[in-house]
């Protein structure tokens, strides 16, 4: 099938070719002109896509089980809009706020107190959200930026003379001080809150091996250095002020591919790094929202540590929703709104973020700040009558320092002599920032039983595509989170040299 796509996201057209059946958009606000992020555009029944944070969104109606004529947009508090897949030639897809139609259970429940309303959220939680074995299909974003405010590395002493104040001012200046690392997957996601099993269909890293190519001449020379130097049955006495630690060099070497590979950006078919951090991640993030028990925003489960307001209602296609702000009180960490069904107490939508530090220490040169944790998660009812994740944007922020003495001590119980063979010692003066972003939709999710869940399989050895610029035509045939502009311009400065030539 001839697939046509007008790539003018930028500007906010809409093209639609009805041989290729690829919708892209943006929606807007009719009254501000401003773009809606997280609307959902609804394909079919518990199908569909969210907007991105620039109100973008891209469709691939091939991918859709059931067909059908028209799209729907529905955003919180916005009026429900049906667009022709056919006919429709917008450049923009505008909605408009809508009016509160008071039905008769929210008017059995306008009376309600603030108080009496989180009980009811409380009390209905277990009720109103699945934590059964469930089958998802999903796609899921991760960006991640780095950057190094500080990289000081003082030389003190080496026995070995190709390790000299040289080298290792090299190796501080080739270390890039800030980088950009995108990864998408689609994905089958099995399992609930205990047990967890992940299928990747397709993935994709986006990054500059540019940043990784003079470090990886660094690590081939180390590499060479240390062969030719340090005898294979030795150990290394790494020693940080009061601390040490043992590792057996025979050990070290037989590893060294396994690091080759990660210096390269290339994962070890024995341990896939894709795979693992994949499932790790959004592991965590499903069991980090709101009503788990373990999560961090622990908004409804320590009620007590927050003051509640309802400040509006709003509407979500037919149902009346409770608006809620919530801010901490002493122990609280967040503040945001919960949107909130007056029908059966859901939580259908939440925006939060922390007020202060999360977690934070500095002992003995290292210290750590977890200094941001924000996001957005979006709840969606099933056929089954209960909610999951339709939605979730999280956003982390962290410092690390390092600000200590480190030596690297071979020694070899098996030559005569002196145990001691070489040693290395520096003074490390290091800070790093980083910045997570974690985005994932639910497509569709079906519950599953415990022999389903046990003969589902786990790809664990999957290969992800390298790609050193942002391609429009990878993910062509699936149905995705659109993404926004940083990731459509983003190009290796490798790639872009080669273009300027």
């Amino acid at each position: 099938m001839n697939k046509i796509i007008l790539l003018i996201l930028g500007t906010g057209m809409l093209s639609v070719t009805v041989n290729a059946q690829i919708i892209s958009s943006r929606v807007v606000d009719k009254k501000t002109n401003q773009p809606i992020p997280y609307a959902t555009i609804q394909i079919g029944e518990n199908q569909g896509v969210v907007t991105n944070e620039e109100g973008s969104f891209s469709i691939t109606m091939d991918d859709i089980a059931s067909k059908t004529d028209s799209i729907y947009i529905s955003s919180m508090g916005y009026e429900k809009v049906g667009v022709s897949v056919k006919n429709s030639m917008d450049s923009i897809i505008y909605i408009q706020p809508k009016a509160i139609e008071l039905k008769s259970v929210f008017i059995s429940n306008k009376n309600l107190d603030i108080d009496d309303i989180i009980d009811n959220v409380d009390d209905k939680m277990e009720d109103n959200y699945r934590n059964n074995l469930t089958k998802s299909r999903l796609f899921f974003r991760e960006t991640n930026r780095n950057y190094i405010q500080r990289m000081d590395v003082e030389f003190k002493k080496s026995t070995i003379e190709e390790i000299d104040e040289q080298l290792v001012d090299s190796i501080s200046r080739v270390i890039p001080k800030s980088s950009v690392f995108y990864a998408e997957a689609l994905c089958d996601f099995y399992g609930n809150t205990d047990k967890q099993k992940l299928n990747v269909i397709k993935g994709a890293r986006l990054y500059d091996k540019n940043n990784n190519g003079s470090i990886e001449g660094v690590f081939k020379k180390m590499a060479k250095i240390f062969k030719d130097n340090v005898k294979s049955n030795s150990y290394l006495k790494i020693r940080s002020g009061l601390f040490s630690q043992k590792v057996q060099v025979d050990s070290i070497l037989r590893s060294n591919q396994d690091a080759e590979d990660i210096a390269e950006g290339i994962e070890n078919p024995k341990e896939n790094f894709f795979f693992k951090s994949r499932k790790m991640n959004l592991k965590n993030l499903f069991n980090e929202v709101f009503y788990q028990s373990d999560t961090k925003l622990n908004v409804i489960k320590n009620s007590g540590r927050y003051e509640f307001e309802k400040v509006d209602y709003t509407i979500l296609d037919d149902e009346v929703v409770y608006v809620i702000k919530f801010t901490p009180k002493r122990r609280g960490d967040f503040k945001g709104t919960l949107y909130v069904n007056t029908t059966d107490f859901a939580v259908i939508r939440i925006d939060y973020r922390n007020v202060k530090r999360l977690r934070s220490f500095n002992l003995l040169g290292v210290s750590f700040q977890e200094n941001g944790y924000s996001g957005t998660s979006i709840f969606e009812k099933g056929k089954d009558g209960k909610y999951g994740v339709k939605f979730i944007e999280k956003i982390t922020e962290s410092k690390f320092g390092v600000d200590r003495p480190l030596s690297i001590i071979e020694k070899n119980k098996y030559v005569k002599g002196r145990n001691k063979q070489n040693q290395l010692s520096l003074k490390l003066d290091v800070k790093s920032s980083v910045k997570n972003k974690y985005e994932v939709i639910v497509f569709d999710t079906q519950n599953i039983t415990d022999a389903e869940y046990n003969s589902g399989l786990e790809n664990k050895n999957v290969q992800s595509t390298y790609l050193s610029k942002y391609d429009p035509e990878f993910w062509n045939g699936y149905n995705i989170i659109e993404p926004n502009t940083a990731i459509k311009q983003f190009k290796a400065i490798e790639e872009t040299i080669e273009e300027e030539q």
